[in-house]
């Protein structure tokens, strides 16, 4: 009645309906009032989803959303380990917003790894991209005449709008997925390898993964993949990269 502004009499009604369908799914409880899942509950209309819950209530947790205002009732005792809050302006995120939509350049400037002090470039972004702990704008850069990732929390300054030289159709490394089969270290146990195939749900000793080819830099790093397997013991290392990528080590940027 709370949730959807319907009265009492609407929502018995709607209750009474969804029982017929599954009589299993809910009982009455006369004690408290209340309707109950049942113990064969399946459920009609939703494909029930775990990520979908952990993602709920890591929004939560990093206050994103607020309690009342999420769809999960009733909260576990939650924690989530910690990452440092990214510098990125709300000036910055509104222009390149705006370049995205329009489309159009914008001239910015950026402080990049290579270069002692700030300098002046022309973007054209068309995108944006989370690596896992940081926001990137993928963009066309004029200076350099290749896209590339420019970090949101480098751009010091967004200047005056320009035009767009480049079509993003042409982005060929954003626009292309890449699979990652990755597999239990060899080298781990029966179970140890077990337990592996259980975390990343692995089917017969493998999971395959798709990521755009511009993040895949990116996605091998966090995943552990981006050195040798033998450097690292296999405890540490536990997963491994079964297909190869071609000129993986290459950063888009």
């Amino acid at each position: 009645m709370q949730a959807f502004g319907i009265s009492q009499q609407q929502a018995s009604k709607d209750l009474n309906v969804y029982i017929e369908g599954r009589k299993s799914n809910l009982y009455y409880d006369r004690q408290v009032r209340t309707y109950w899942r049942g113990k064969n509950f399946k459920p009609r209309y939703l494909e029930p989803d775990a990520t979908e819950y952990f993602a709920q209530l890591q929004a939560v947790e990093q206050g994103l959303v607020d309690e009342d205002h999420s769809w999960i009732s009733v909260f576990p005792s939650y924690a989530s380990t910690p990452f440092p809050a990214r510098g990125v302006g709300p000036e910055v995120l509104r222009d390149l917003l705006a370049a995205i939509r329009e489309p159009a350049a914008l001239r910015v400037t950026y402080q990049s790894m290579s270069r002692p002090e700030p300098s002046a470039r022309w973007i054209e972004p068309h995108a944006l991209a989370f690596d896992g702990f940081r926001w990137h704008a993928r963009a066309f850069c004029q200076n350099d005449q290749v896209f590339k990732d420019f970090l949101l929390s480098r751009i010091v300054e967004v200047g005056e709008q320009g035009p767009v030289t480049a079509e993003t159709s042409a982005d060929e490394a954003w626009h292309t997925e890449v699979v990652l089969e990755i597999g239990p270290h060899p080298d781990l146990s029966d179970n140890q390898r077990r337990a592996i195939e259980m975390d990343y749900g692995m089917e017969e000793g493998r999971a395959q993964i798709e990521v755009r080819r511009a993040l895949l830099f990116y996605a091998l790093k966090r995943l552990g993949l981006d050195t040798d397997p033998a450097a690292r013991r296999p405890q540490d290392q536990q997963i491994v990269l079964l297909n190869e990528i071609p000129n993986w080590g290459q950063r888009n940027g």
